[in-house]
């Protein structure tokens, strides 16, 4: 088992790329690529992405130099490749079921529509984008498979509709956000009400056990969690993305309060069956997780 790289023979950005992989775990590369200073960036599903002038000093670092077919054939071996239709979707792939989706939900307010989309598609976004608010709304379909009801939809719309990076403000200012707009578009009051409570809901994603829409939308939120280990860690290079002024070692120690709040809850996911889809994946993902940014805060627990 070890860490390989290929010859950077992939041409972007100006240079040249090799690939950096390991034939063992992702947490195998990910703790190389950490202790290695190899970007968070670079991270890709199943590799890094390192630029030529790397190439000589991760091999003495302690990288296996091998062709690129000796890579591609350990990595499918190892069963950590990941296959095209298994890695996070593009953005663009996911408009036009939004799209489609929106229209059945509020079918004479297409304008609305857009404008939530074009929210959600601000550049600073990395995770927080329409490919979350797809997940989201495909993991309500797993939550709730008798379909979810129409305020706990359009909160899944509305939850980081506004989104600058201030947790508790981002959510205050979305539940605001859907207040305005669905009150303007004719809903009921009530419904409206319920909307906004729910977005409020995901600043602490701590819903009251018999509240069932709240879990619902809360457990589709976190569902993230739960995905397999590559779709997981593209979802934490992500996050780390958002956040491009703050340095490592005080984004981990943010990061880590997170986590462990995460960690430590019990059930993590309220409802039955959002339990045994995401669970124990979740479990895992946290834990590797946790242990990379204690190691980047300085400490190792």
């Amino acid at each position: 088992m070890a860490v390989l790289i290929d010859p950077p023979r992939w041409p972007a950005h100006g240079t040249l790329f090799s690939h950096l992989v390991s034939d063992s775990s992702l947490a195998e590369l990910l703790e190389f690529a950490d202790a290695h200073q190899v970007a968070v960036r670079a991270f890709d599903h199943d590799h890094c992405d390192v630029p030529e002038r790397r190439h000589a000093d991760l091999v003495a670092a302690g990288a296996r130099p091998v062709e690129p077919s000796e890579l591609v054939r350990r990595l499918v071996a190892s069963g950590l490749r990941v296959r095209t239709p298994q890695r996070t979707p593009k953005p663009e792939q996911v408009l036009a079921p939004l799209r489609a989706a929106w229209h059945e939900l509020m079918p004479g307010r297409p304008a609305l529509g857009e404008e939530l989309l074009s929210r959600w598609q601000e550049p600073h976004r990395h995770y927080h984008d329409v490919r979350h608010l797809a997940q989201l709304l495909s993991a309500l379909d797993v939550v709730v498979p008798d379909g979810a009801s129409r305020p706990v939809v359009l909160a899944g719309w509305f939850h980081d509709a506004v989104h600058d990076g201030e947790a508790g403000t981002d959510e205050e200012r979305s539940a605001q956000l859907a207040e305005a707009e669905l009150a303007d578009a004719g809903l009921p009051a009530d419904e409206v009400a319920e909307v906004a409570r729910l977005v409020r809901l995901t600043t602490e994603h701590r819903p009251e056990a018999d509240d069932a829409d709240g879990v619902a939308l809360v457990d589709a939120d976190l569902s993230i969690l739960g995905q397999p280990e590559a779709r997981y860690h593209m979802y934490s290079r992500d996050v780390r993305l958002e956040y491009p002024r703050v340095a490592d070692q005080m984004f981990a120690g943010g990061r880590l309060r997170v986590l462990e709040a995460l960690s430590s809850r019990e059930p993590l996911f309220g409802e039955r069956t959002a339990q045994r889809a995401w669970s124990v994946q979740a479990g895992r993902n946290l834990a590797v997780e946790r242990r990379r940014w204690s190691k980047l805060a300085g400490s190792d627990r």
